[in-house]
């Protein structure tokens, strides 16, 4: 065989390869730019997608993930660069994207609260022939949760499930499209471990089948877990990609923050047995809840945990006055009081996070400093002339302390990150000096950086002899950050655990005992 055939044939094979990999590739995002009023949100980014993959697309809040997915998807349009699905593509909306085979679950849900779930899924697609055929799509809704191991009323008014639930239905509608290529942005912010294993089991099936799933997410751990290339953006630029098997998770967070960030999980808890109980709850009731007794000692982190639907988030709605309780007693500092409402509670002392931030927790329209004093408004009425000035300079002084990023205290709240957004809520209770304060998903949605600085204030709060309840679906966060954790099933308190005795089996054991 001479020089000649040969070089022939390494070049067929090189070719041959190349055709295969192009054979494999779903996507290509190339030079994309984009710019909104005085930010430029994308500059030259890429991305690609291959076929039967899940690829992990990472960065900090305001890193241009969402954006880049925004303009694949028709909400935005890009300034400058190139997309091929295919063949080369610009889609004009989020219909055309769905129609050519993409669909996207959005971490801030769509769902219509006054239809059902079935109406949601099928939303546009309920008619038979002229008529609209619930029957028909109830029947759809149930095979596709079926298919999914789901279990939800197709018939069920999505404002009445929870917001892990609506996640989950949300995630049921994209892949009712049958789509081709699925986006998933923070899928798993408001989901347990066991529903984080379905939907990893549903994304399994999904690659089988061919489908290319991009996966955005700031949980390094469920990066490690579920995807096969990384993608690091960082303001607004591409930094880099990798095979996910070969690369450490303090790498990846090194790429997007230029720093460490990742804590280990709490050995030792920092309270002392005789360390004073500043709440004492017992046989609390209702509804959804059903004989629930703790303490909770001063400076301690009492971490919260067990499934969608254990009652941890009613327990706290119940201390806060939100709900009504049908049995119980709460003891503050050795003194039994009533809180029949959260204006009881604020009074007494404690604060209330939301898992739901933008709905219970801020009020969107208005500036970060009327959010901040927001709690505490009469402290700034004086013969009904409400201090602007007052306001400024103590929700200034919150700002520096706790490290708000925003342009001014004038700021509307809407506009700025999620992290940003959370830190605001925990100024407002700061300001408000409560000695408890619950924390329901306080890390939900939030990147990296601002998740270690949010433990980091739970933390500094705790030393301060403030007294935190920690709510969260994400078993590491609370081994990283409680000194006893709680755990709940089924509406039923099954264990108390301290940190240095539990782990990630133990905990699970109780979540599903009742």
């Amino acid at each position: 065989m001479n020089v000649f055939m040969l070089k022939t044939m390494s070049h067929q094979l090189v070719r041959n390869f190349e055709v295969k990999n192009m054979d494999e590739l779903l996507l290509k995002m190339e030079g994309i730019d984009k710019s909104f009023p005085g930010v430029q949100a994308l500059k030259k980014c890429r991305f690609d997608l291959r076929k039967g993959e899940v690829h992990a697309l990472v960065g900090e809040n305001g890193a241009g993930k969402s954006t880049l997915m925004k303009i694949l998807t028709g909400i935005y349009s890009a300034d400058l660069g190139e997309i091929h699905f295919g063949k080369r593509v610009n889609f004009k909306s989020p219909r055309d994207a769905q129609l050519a085979g993409i669909s996207m679950v959005h971490q801030e849900l769509n769902l219509m609260n006054h239809l059902t779930v079935a109406q949601n899924i099928f939303i546009g697609r309920e008619s038979d022939g002229l008529f609209l055929n619930d029957r028909s799509i109830n029947a759809r809704t149930e095979a596709l949760f079926h298919k999914l191991n789901i279990k939800i009323n197709p018939e069920e008014k999505a404002g009445n499930l929870t917001v892990g639930l609506q996640q989950m239905v949300e995630i049921a509608k994209a892949i009712s499209y049958d789509a081709k290529i699925i986006i998933f942005d923070e899928p798993t912010s408001t989901l347990t471990d066991v529903e984080i294993d379905e939907l990893f089991k549903i994304m399994g099936e999904l690659k089988k089948n061919g489908v290319g799933m991009v996966y955005i997410s700031h949980r390094m751990d469920e990066i490690k877990r579920i995807s096969d290339r990384v993608t690091v953006m960082r303001d607004g630029e591409y930094i880099g990609t990798h095979d996910t098997a070969g690369i450490q998770i303090e790498e990846i967070i090194r790429m997007m923050v230029g720093r460490v960030t990742y804590e280990e999980h709490k050995k030792i808890s920092g309270i002392e047995v005789d360390t004073p109980v500043v709440l004492k709850v017992e046989n609390l009731c209702s509804k959804d809840v059903e004989d629930v007794s703790f303490e909770l000692h001063k400076g301690e982190i009492l971490g919260f945990a067990g499934l969608i639907g254990a009652g941890r988030t009613e327990v706290a709605r119940l201390i806060f006055g939100a709900d009504k309780k049908t049995k119980g007693e709460i003891t503050l500092n050795g003194r039994k009081v009533h809180i029949n409402s959260p204006y009881d509670a604020v009074k007494h002392g404690i604060g209330y996070l939301s898992e739901d931030r933008k709905r219970y927790g801020l009020a969107l329209g208005m500036s970060v400093g009327n959010n901040i004093v927001l709690p505490s408004l009469e402290d700034y009425i004086k013969t009904g002339i409400i201090s602007e000035k007052k306001i400024e300079a103590d929700a200034s002084a919150y700002i520096e302390k706790i490290n708000i990023k925003t342009p001014s205290v004038k700021q509307l709240v809407k506009n700025l990150s999620g992290g940003n957004q959370q830190k605001v809520i925990i100024a407002k209770w700061l300001l408000r000096n409560c000695d408890i304060l619950i924390f329901d998903e306080p890390t939900r949605g939030i990147d990296v950086g601002a998740k270690s600085e949010i433990y980091k204030i739970i933390n500094n709060l705790a030393a301060m002899g403030k007294s935190i309840i920690m709510i969260s679906s994400e078993l590491q966060e609370l081994l990283r950050m409680s000194d006893r954790i709680l755990v709940m099933s089924e509406g039923v308190h099954t264990a108390t655990l301290d940190i240095g005795e539990c782990d990630q089996q133990s905990i699970m054991k109780y979540a599903t005992q009742h």
